[in-house]
């Protein structure tokens, strides 16, 4: 099993989750859920892989989440879901499916338990923060 990202490339976590990928010598499969979308037996299966009820995968901002009325008490999972294959921009992002597990991957460095390797340092995100240090260790 390869590893798998649902990417959105507008979103620099999930940029910084796919550069560590790649940095780790793994080229992923990439899908950019926004263009493909959700089915209903994809993000069931995911969110059960990841231990994520569909609340905790909403996204909650920059998306419309508010304006559906999703951050209302007592909206649905099915609810949620059904919004989910509607607006696919309502799941947050990224997340990642490798052979040692699934996960939403928020912070970026929540990828690094996905990896069977780790990327070689020093590694940074785009923002400049340092992921691995330059005897190749996790930092933080």
């Amino acid at each position: 099993m390869s590893i798998v990202i649902h990417h959105n490339p507008a979103c620099g976590t999930s940029r910084n989750v796919l550069e560590l990928i790649r940095a780790s010598g793994t080229e992923p499969v990439v899908i950019e859920y926004l263009e493909t979308g959700w089915t209903r037996p994809q993000l069931l299966a995911l969110f059960a892989a990841a231990d994520l009820t569909p609340r905790a995968a909403l996204r909650t901002s920059k998306s419309p989440a508010a304006e559906l009325g999703l951050l209302e008490e007592g909206v649905s999972d099915e609810a949620l879901i059904e919004a989910m294959i509607a607006h696919p921009v309502l799941v947050n992002r990224p997340i990642v499916a490798s052979p040692k597990g699934v996960r939403l991957c928020r912070p970026s460095e929540a990828v690094l338990d996905l990896l069977d390797t780790l990327p070689p340092g020093p590694l940074a995100k785009e923002d400049g923060t340092l992921v691995i240090d330059a005897e190749g260790r996790r930092v933080g």
